[in-house]
């Protein structure tokens, strides 16, 4: 799955179009590189964002095939930081 639409979809981020400024920017880093939205996430991949006032660091757990629900979003993540 692209890195912003998981973004989108775990709701870390809550638009897929913040999502793609946000990594465009190079404000999220995947396994400590700067990600493009097109990247291709797999499961135990680190995610780091930089949100304005704190860095938020998720290891991915899960990769979904569809859309999810609100209650099943923290699952598909981790939090590390």
């Amino acid at each position: 799955m692209r890195l912003d639409k998981f973004l989108k979809v775990s709701r870390l981020i809550k638009r897929r179009t913040v999502a793609n400024s946000v990594s465009e920017t190079g404000r999220v880093l995947i396994n400590g590189n700067s990600a493009k939205p097109a990247k291709q996430l797999k499961i135990g991949d680190i995610i780091e964002i930089e949100y304005a006032n704190r860095t938020e660091k998720v290891q991915v757990i899960s990769i979904p095939e569809g859309n999810v629900s609100v209650q099943d979003a923290h699952n598909l993540y981790k939090v590390i930081e």
